[in-house]
């Protein structure tokens, strides 16, 4: 079965299959396929099943759709194309095809939350590891407990469409960021704002309804 796998800053965040004779993307909650970012259009795009192909649509949204890079009205879609919506990017693989092994699968579906390796190293690429003993450990829900090193450029945390935000390292420092979604995170109660927070050992963050600590020994 056509098959569409939807990635953020290169990590898989979701996959979808394409059933239906037609099947809708776009920011409103009423579309097959939700992607609540404001770059997204209510009405973005739509994919056509007809027979053995699958067509792309663009809904005359805002921002554009795009398939490698190209902007496009209509499109028929091959095996392995990449389809661009705001900064979602979303691989096509045709039917019988399956999508290749992430870098970091063990560390994806925890409390809802993906971690995202990597900063603008673009679709599937490989983060550079970081000499740190940096961490954050969640606090509360089915997965109390778990911790997650932060060894990487860039760690992403959150629910995509919900609230996401980013764990930077710069210099000696790791710095929370908010990525996306209405409500930014909090550390230690209060909202993170502008640029972000350098994060202290022992700073409680919430992201989503996720309480986490972070610890830096």
């Amino acid at each position: 079965m056509n098959k569409l796998v939807i990635s953020l800053d290169g990590v898989v965040v979701r996959e979808a299959t394409l059933s239906k004779e037609k099947t809708t993307l776009g920011r409103r909650p009423y579309n097959d396929l939700v992607i609540d970012n404001l770059a997204v259009s209510g009405e973005h795009a739509l994919f056509h099943l007809l027979g053995s192909e699958v067509y792309i649509e663009d809904l005359k949204s805002t921002n554009g759709t795009y398939v490698n890079g190209a902007a496009i009205k209509r499109h028929r879609l091959a095996h392995d194309d990449v389809i661009e919506v705001g900064k979602y990017k979303i691989k096509f693989l045709g039917e019988g095809q399956a999508p290749a092994p992430q870098e970091d699968e063990e560390e994806k579906d925890w409390a809802g939350f993906v971690t995202v390796p990597g900063s603008d190293l673009g679709l599937f690429s490989a983060p550079t590891p970081l000499q740190t003993h940096a961490s954050i450990r969640v606090l509360n829900g089915a997965a109390a407990g778990r911790e997650v090193q932060l060894t990487k450029d860039r760690t992403t945390l959150g629910t995509p469409g919900v609230q996401v935000a980013a764990i930077d390292k710069r210099g000696g420092s790791f710095v929370l960021t908010h990525v996306e979604g209405a409500q930014r995170p909090t550390v230690n109660g209060a909202p993170v704002a502008g640029d972000g927070l350098s994060l202290r050992n022992g700073d409680v963050i919430e992201l989503a309804g996720t309480r986490m600590q972070f610890s830096n020994t």
